[in-house]
């Protein structure tokens, strides 16, 4: 999904965060199937669109630069997606 939140509000984009969320969640508990699995590719505009994702790869200028879970590359102080987090919060020292 691109831009699946860009131009929403903050309620509606909980709206559609929740739905990706049960989404994915459902997939996984499908007919108890663990062996059943879904990929969902993001591209958000905001990062909490992807705060849940299991992996995250950050990508700059064509090539894939960290990958992690959202709590591993915000504890990267200098990493990319600590900076891109620190931006949309204002904190850009």
């Amino acid at each position: 999904m691109d831009e699946a939140t860009s131009a929403l509000d903050a309620e509606s984009e909980h709206i559609v965060q929740s739905a990706i969320d049960d989404m994915i969640n459902g997939q996984r508990s499908l007919d108890g199937d663990q062996s059943r699995s879904m990929t969902v590719v993001i591209v958000p505009h905001r990062l909490s669109t992807v705060r849940n994702a299991d992996t995250i790869f950050v990508v700059d200028s064509g090539k894939v630069v960290e990958q992690g879970s959202h709590e591993e590359l915000v504890a990267r102080e200098s990493g990319v997606y600590n900076g891109l987090i620190r931006r949309q919060l204002g904190n850009s020292d």
